[in-house]
């Protein structure tokens, strides 16, 4: 990376990927023309959206393109990756995707993220019909795009991403946004809302992106939030877990702690068993 790239503000950034076509995982290259040929003509839209959801990158390329569509047709706001991929059409999100570079997965940083967000958006897809009012699709999307602007700097500034990761374990700084700021001169949050501005993103988008707006907002968060520590290594990292599992049953009291562990794969066993019983524990404590 160019020495006076690392001077760049989070709009800069922004405005800098905006000017990249972004690459997909291989494994979605590889799914979809499995589907493609075993369905044929029957390949529908949900089966594509439904592969879709594990390739965040891929997801934002036909986001952003189904927005360019939209704004051009003034119809109303995308708000979930079916609603991108039937505007688009099937058979133009596949040559769209064939058309796309494979991102070298060799970056232990971004294979981390990636996959992080991916549980995330499955954990979305998991919770969010514990309640009628929340759209499933709709929080897994903003799930999976939570860290965009993480994720792309591991894609494009590498180096960058590694000085926060590095100022984190340091100990200089505690949190993980403060180990940001402090390497980049901005969070990866304010990174990402950049870009989702600059690329016009759906407003709804935007709204769960910030995490704090509504309940889905704040599912959106939680499950950005659960993803995290479940893949972290950290000694406290069962304790946030615990927390997470508690904000989830205060927006879905009739839901048990177990429904929301069982079908983790992340986890084994032992842990999620573990987890249940200390967020039952706590939950009779706080009442």
């Amino acid at each position: 990376m160019e020495a006076w790239k690392k001077h760049w503000g989070a709009s800069q950034w922004a405005a800098f990927f905006e000017t990249k076509k972004l690459p997909v995982m291989m494994r979605t290259k590889q799914q979809v023309n499995a589907a493609v040929e075993q369905r044929g003509e029957q390949f529908a839209a949900h089966d594509l959206a439904a592969l879709l959801l594990d390739d965040p990158l891929f997801c934002l390329q036909v986001l952003r393109e189904a927005e360019r569509v939209r704004s051009s047709r003034l119809g109303t706001e995308t708000t979930t990756i079916l609603h991108a991929v039937m505007q688009l059409g099937v058979n133009n999100v596949c040559r769209l995707l064939l058309d796309s570079s494979e991102v070298d997965a060799d970056s232990a940083g971004f294979a981390y993220v990636e996959a992080r967000s991916a549980l995330a958006a499955r954990l979305a897809l998991r919770w969010a019909p514990g309640r009628a009012d929340m759209n499933p699709q709709e929080v897994a999307l903003a799930a999976l795009l939570n860290d965009t602007g993480e994720l792309l700097l591991w894609l494009y500034a590498p180096q960058l991403a590694q000085a926060a990761l590095d100022e984190l374990h340091s100990g200089r700084a505690s949190r993980s946004a403060q180990a940001q700021s402090q390497a980049c001169g901005f969070t990866f949050k304010e990174l990402t809302m950049h870009c989702a501005e600059l690329w016009n993103l759906p407003g709804l988008l935007r709204r769960l992106l910030q995490g704090s707006a509504s309940e889905r907002a704040l599912l959106t968060r939680i499950c950005t939030d659960f993803a995290r520590h479940a893949m972290s290594h950290d000694e406290t990292a069962d304790q946030a877990l615990v927390a997470d599992l508690l904000a989830v049953r205060k927006l879905m009291p009739n839901l048990s702690f177990n429904w929301l562990v069982e079908s983790i794969q992340e986890l084994d066993m032992d842990r999620r068993l573990l987890l249940v019983a200390q967020a039952e524990s706590a939950s009779l404590q706080n009442g």
